[in-house]
């Protein structure tokens, strides 16, 4: 009478299924990997999430050909500071939203930062939503 059970337990570890997993940790950590950049010099402006609206702000719109407009009104580079003072009023709780051109040079929309820093008003720079 045979009373062995026909049950076998094969001593040998199938490997096959670990390779999957350390494989797919592979590339998950390999993916993840290249959307951490430490010091990114590549940029795409002025595209942005996020949405912020204040219902007491001065738009200053700064066109491709170097035009200053404080909320469609056009003022001259050499007079912005006065006029956006003007407009922003005494108690300066406005903001300053900065709505510069893509294609606008750098130091136009400093011209306008710094006459913000300088008065110590609230700004914002307005990009364009993904």
């Amino acid at each position: 009478m045979n009373l062995r059970g026909r049950n076998k337990l094969d001593p040998s570890f199938n490997m096959s299924s670990m390779t999957d997993i350390v494989f797919l940790l592979l590339i998950f950590f390999m993916l993840t990997s290249t959307l951490v950049t430490v010091s990114a010099i590549d940029i795409l402006l002025p595209k942005a999430g996020g949405k912020t609206e204040s219902k007491t702000s001065v738009a200053v719109t700064i066109t491709s050909k170097a035009l200053f407009y404080i909320d469609k009104k056009r003022v001259s580079e050499a007079n912005i500071e006065h006029e956006l003072l003007k407009k922003v009023g005494a108690d300066k709780k406005k903001t300053i939203v900065i709505r510069g051109d893509k294609d606008v040079p750098y130091k136009k929309v400093m011209k306008i930062i710094d006459i913000a820093n300088r008065n110590k008003l609230k700004m914002i720079l307005a990009v364009k939503g993904k």
